[in-house]
C-alpha cells in the first residue's frame, strides 16, 4: 500500500462494490506540491506565444472505444500538449479527454473536473460521477481529461501484477533492520521501474505541468474563463492553477481540500489525523469507547504483523494490507458497515473480508490485475515533493505519529520516508503556492469529518487564495468530501454558485 489516496469518496464507496479498475494512479491523500519557476507569471506571460498548432487544435471527438467504455452520451478526444512547458514547440504528447454536452437550454460552458489521487484517471471517474452533478450537466458540458503520466495520457506501470502482489508482503512498517533494508530497497525498486516505463516523461509530470494543460484545454474547448469542479488533491491542483492563470479562473468549487501549506510529513501527520479521527467516528456509531476501540485495533494489527491471518483465497492478510482494508471504509459514512464485518471476521481468524477491501482499494481484480492509480500518484507527488526526509529523520518523528493515531501514524510516518526514497528524479517545491490575486471568488468546500483532507486544510487553502477569493463552506459531515454527500444545504450552495453565480457567504456552515 501506499501513503492514501485523495480521491472522492464517490469513487471509493464505488470500489467497495466493484474494485477500481482504472488504469492510472491516486492518494494519500497525498500530494502533488507545484509551481514552476515561472510560477509568478502572469497567465498573459505563460498562455501567450503559444504555436497555433496547439491553441488551433480542433479535437475530433468520437464515441469512446475499449472494453470499458461508457453507456450514453460520451464523447473521447485526444489533445496535443507540449511535454515539455519551457519547449511549446518541441515535442508534444496526447491527453485522453472525456466530455458529455449539456443536457439542458442556456449552456454556460464547460465544467473540468479533476477528481484527486493524484493521478485519477478522469476518463473513467466522469461517467460514474455524472448521476451526482445532474443539476450541472443541465447547463454545462461535463469534461474531464487523464492528466500527463495517468490512463490514457501516457499512463506509467511502474511494476507487473506479479511484482506488485510479491511487494504485498514487505512490511510497510519495519520492526528491526532487516526489514528496514527490504522496506526501502523495494522502495528504490519501485523508482527504478518507474524511470525506465516512464523515460523523459517522468520528469514532466508535475502539478505544474497539468495545470499549464489545463488552460490549454480551456483554450481548445473554446471557453473564455475556466469553469472547475476539483476533488480532493483536484484541490491543490485547481489553486495551482488559479495562482499561474488568476485573470482566466471562471466558477471554481474545491471540496475535501488539501492542506496548501503542509510540507511531505505535514501532510502525513494531517492524514493521521483526519484518518483517526474518522475511525473515533465511526466507534462512536458502534457504541464503543474511541481509546478502547483503538486500541484494539492497534494490537490486532500488530498480532496480524507477528502472523499474517489466512483467508479464503490462499493468499495471506499481513499487517499493511490489514490496515489498507481499514482505510477504505473510512472514506464514507455509508461504508462503515463493512468495516464492522471486516473487523469481526479478522477478530475471528479469517482475514478474508479485509484482504476484500485492502484488494478494492489496490484496484486488484479476480484475476489478479491491478491498477496503477498508485503508480501515477507516486510519480506525480515525488516530482512535486522536493522534501525527501530520510528513514533515520523520520523514526525520530515516529513517536509524534503513534501519538497522533496509534492505528496510522507508524504506516504514515514509514511513508513519509519510504515514498520517495532514492527517487530517479529530483522534487521540485516544498509546498504548492496558491495565492491567486485579482481572481474570480473560489468556492472552498470542507467537511469536519474528512479523513483522507482534513477539514483544517480548507480554511487554509482559502485564505491561501488570498481575500476575495477564498469562500469557505463548511459541513459538519462525515466521509471525504461534502458535495453530493447527503447535504442538501452544500449542494444547494454548490449548485446556486456554478449555475447562477451567487456566491455564498464566506464561512457558511452546514449542519
Amino acid at each position: 500500500m501506499s501513503r492514501f489516496v485523495w480521491w472522492t469518496a464517490a469513487v471509493t464507496a464505488a470500489a467497495l462494490m466493484t474494485g477500481c479498475g482504472g488504469g492510472s494512479s491516486g492518494g494519500g491523500d497525498d500530494d502533488a506540491k507545484g509551481r514552476s519557476d515561472a510560477s509568478s507569471a502572469s497567465a498573459s506571460a505563460t498562455s501567450s506565444g503559444l504555436p497555433s498548432s496547439l491553441t488551433s487544435q480542433k479535437l475530433d471527438w468520437s464515441r469512446c472505444k475499449g472494453a470499458s467504455a461508457p453507456a450514453g452520451n460520451w464523447q473521447c478526444a485526444t489533445l496535443k500538449v507540449p511535454l515539455d512547458w519551457s519547449k511549446p514547440s518541441g515535442e508534444t504528447i496526447g491527453l485522453g479527454l472525456i466530455r458529455s454536452k449539456a443536457t439542458g437550454g442556456s449552456r454556460i460552458g464547460s465544467l473540468l473536473f479533476n477528481f484527486g489521487g493524484p493521478g485519477g484517471s478522469g476518463v473513467s471517474i466522469l461517467p460514474s460521477y455524472a448521476n451526482v452533478v445532474s443539476k450541472l450537466h443541465e447547463r454545462y458540458d461535463l469534461v474531464s481529461w487523464d492528466p500527463r503520466g495517468v490512463g490514457a495520457s501516457g499512463g506509467i506501470r511502474c511494476r507487473s501484477d506479479k511484482a506488485i502482489q510479491a511487494a504485498e508482503t514487505v512490511d510497510a512498517t519495519p520492526d528491526d533492520a532487516t526489514e528496514e533494508k527490504a522496506y526501502l530497497r523495494d522502495a528504490a525498486d519501485f523508482g527504478k521501474g518507474c524511470a525506465k516505463a516512464a523515460g523523459k516523461l517522468l520528469s514532466h509530470v508535475s502539478t505544474t505541468d497539468t495545470a499549464r494543460d489545463m488552460d490549454l484545454i480551456r483554450q481548445v474547448l473554446g471557453d473564455r474563463t475556466m469553469h472547475y469542479f476539483g476533488i480532493s488533491y483536484g484541490t491543490e491542483l485547481g489553486g495551482v492553477y488559479a495562482h499561474l492563470f488568476p485573470k482566466n479562473v471562471g466558477r471554481a468549487v474545491l471540496d475535501a481540500v488539501v492542506d496548501p501549506t503542509a510540507d511531505s510529513a505535514g501532510h502525513a501527520k494531517n492524514q493521521a489525523r483526519g484518518f483517526q479521527r474518522a475511525l473515533d467516528d465511526y466507534l462512536k456509531s458502534t457504541g464503543q469507547d474511541p481509546k478502547q476501540g483503538t486500541r484494539e485495533i492497534a494490537d490486532l494489527l500488530k498480532r496480524i504483523d507477528a502472523k499474517p491471518l489466512p483467508t479464503s483465497s490462499g493468499r495471506k492478510l499481513t499487517q499493511t494490507l490489514a490496515l489498507t482494508g481499514i482505510v477504505l471504509p473510512l472514506y464514507s459514512k455509508e461504508s462503515w458497515p463493512a468495516l464492522t464485518i471486516a473487523l469481526q471476521s479478522a477478530e475471528s481468524g479469517d482475514g478474508s473480508e479485509l484482504l476484500r477491501l485492502a484488494d478494492s482499494y489496490n484496484e486488484r481484480d479476480a484475476s489478479g490485475r491491478y491498477g496503477t492509480t498508485t503508480h501515477s500518484q507516486r510519480v506525480i507527488s515525488c516530482l512535486d515533493d522536493k522534501q525527501r526526509p530520510t528513514a533515520q529523520q523520520m523514526k525520530k518523528q515516529l513517536p509524534e505519529f503513534e501519538k497522533i493515531s496509534p492505528v496510522f501514524g507508524d504506516f504514515l510516518g514509514w511513508d513519509t520516508a519510504g515514498w520517495c526514497h532514492d527517487w530517479p528524479v529530483p522534487g521540485q517545491f516544498d509546498h504548492p503556492e496558491v495565492s491567486a490575486p485579482g481572481a474570480a471568488p473560489v468556492l472552498v468546500v470542507g467537511n469536519t469529518g474528512d479523513p483522507a483532507t482534513p477539514y483544517e486544510g480548507a480554511r487554509k487553502m482559502a485564505d491561501g487564495l488570498g481575500e476575495g477569493v477564498g469562500v469557505l463552506l463548511t459541513w459538519k459531515g462525515e466521509g471525504h468530501g461534502a458535495y453530493g454527500s447527503g447535504s442538501d444545504c452544500v449542494d444547494s450552495a454548490v449548485n446556486a454558485y456554478l449555475l447562477n453565480g451567487t456566491v455564498p457567504k464566506d464561512g457558511k456552515v452546514c449542519s
